[in-house]
């Protein structure tokens, strides 16, 4: 599926939030807008997908678990059992296989370690392909609007095909003012080799641009369409990612979202209109504004930090959503120190200090946490974190709580891998930290 090809790209290190849905889904919106898929059922045990199978009225099945991840053919499941994608020819084969994969968490190189829980699979029509293509509707930047990025070499991934052999891979921006138009899309068909009776992939197509736009996609992936023997064509998987920002026009759409199948860090932060994005390293980050989150990991990488994650809490946050903020980046187990750098244009920075010491007390928080709070009523904040005696060391200064931040982080992993008590660690912390500059608070 499409991520990161070369001279296209939609995203940067602020997080983009989008909403994927499982497959089956994406393939009855396809449905909806006249484009014929093979027949397809989907199954939440192996009795439903036995009965699904006979219900197809065919020898010929294909049984993919539905799970919101790439490379499902080539993973493999907790239990064992190789591949989330199989063919079958009769139920009682798909019911075998829907046993091993529901209940089951599917492990890709595109999941975390513990891998995503599969809930139901889909079964559907296999389809015989004499030649495979790869076509989707993007929003590029570089163009500032639409393009439509097609290729012969469709059924691979198409990364692989762009870095090997750029030139089988085009790229048309669309007008947005225009729209797309029979005309284009018989172009592109035939630079791709769609000459024999173009007309039901000329359809596709429109019918496809017509749905990015409509539901307001960030992403409309088919790959592979294939033409099969008989010279029909069909859609075999489908990828389709909505704007979050369109979420009050599409709410039917996000209704069908299934959060086992996401980060329960990103759902809580989405849930509280936070945005959050996980990252490697062992400093967690808590901080109002993308710039300042960009600046933030520029100077932990300058002073030799990592950050584990960014929380971003908007402009406006109040006390409570900063208590909320601190217990999800403390879902993370990767974090040994908590940056929260904050600046109180809008935001209150009474506000801020009030949520961080709820979260410490409420949660018994014990590893660091470095405030570096700047703006409305910040003489206020940090006298109220000095007066509380807790783990938070508050700075005015950006590169000397960083500095900090990362000395901690360091500090927290060789405790850990001495099995030092937390809060010896603690007191080892505060005995080598600097004597604080004038108007700046000590642990």
């Amino acid at each position: 599926m499409l991520r990161n090809l070369p001279k296209f790209s939609f995203s940067n290190f602020q997080q983009v939030r989008f909403l994927n849905l499982q497959e089956h889904f994406s393939q009855a919106i396809l449905n909806e807008h006249n484009i014929t898929t093979p027949k397809f059922k989907v199954a939440k045990s192996a009795k439903e997908a036995e009965q699904a199978a006979k219900d197809l009225l065919t020898k010929n099945m294909v049984v993919k678990a539905q799970v919101l991840t790439g490379g499902r053919g080539l993973g493999a499941f907790e239990n064992g059992f190789q591949g989330g994608v199989h063919t079958a020819i009769s139920p009682c084969e798909v019911k075998e296989l829907a046993s091993k994969m529901i209940g089951n968490r599917l492990i890709t190189k595109q999941t975390k370690q513990g891998g995503i829980i599969c809930n139901s699979v889909m079964i559907t029509e296999r389809k015989f392909p004499r030649r495979e293509f790869y076509f989707a509707f993007a929003l590029n930047r570089e163009h500032n609007g639409p393009v439509l990025i097609a290729s012969s070499k469709g059924g691979v991934n198409i990364e692989d095909v762009a870095a090997r052999s750029p030139e089988d891979v085009i790229y048309e921006p669309i007008d947005i003012s225009k729209g797309f138009t029979k005309e284009i899309a018989e172009w592109i068909l035939r630079r791709v080799g769609i000459t024999d009776q173009p007309g039901p992939a000329c359809k596709m197509l429109c019918n496809l641009y017509n749905l990015f736009v409509k539901k307001d996609a960030l992403l409309a992936e088919i790959n592979p369409y294939v033409e099969d023997v008989c010279m029909n064509y069909y859609p075999l998987d489908v990828k389709i990612t909505f704007d979050d920002n369109a979420k009050f026009r599409q709410r039917e759409i996000f209704e069908k979202f299934d959060e086992t199948q996401g980060d329960p860090k990103e759902i809580a932060a989405s849930k509280l209109d936070m945005s959050y994005i996980s990252l490697d390293g062992s400093i967690g980050c808590l901080v109002n504004g993308a710039g300042l989150a960009m600046a933030t990991a520029d100077i932990l990488d300058y002073h030799g930090g990592t950050p584990a994650n960014f929380l971003d809490v908007g402009s406006m946050a109040s006390s409570e959503h900063v208590r909320q903020a601190m217990n999800i980046i403390m879902m993370d187990e990767k974090v040994r120190t908590v940056f929260v750098n904050i600046f109180g244009g809008m935001m209150n920075c009474v506000a801020v200090a009030e949520g961080l010491l709820k979260a410490v007390r409420e949660s018994d928080i014990k590893i660091p946490i470095v405030l570096r709070i700047l703006g409305n009523n910040q003489e206020i904040a940090r006298k109220m974190i000095k007066d509380a005696n807790t783990n938070i060391m508050a700075y005015q200064e950006f590169d000397e709580a960083t500095e900090m931040a990362v000395r901690c982080s360091k500090i927290m992993e060789l405790a850990d891998a001495g099995n030092l008590n937390a809060d010896l660690t603690m007191k080892l912390i505060c005995d080598c930290e600097p004597a604080p500059a004038e108007g700046e608070v000590k642990c």
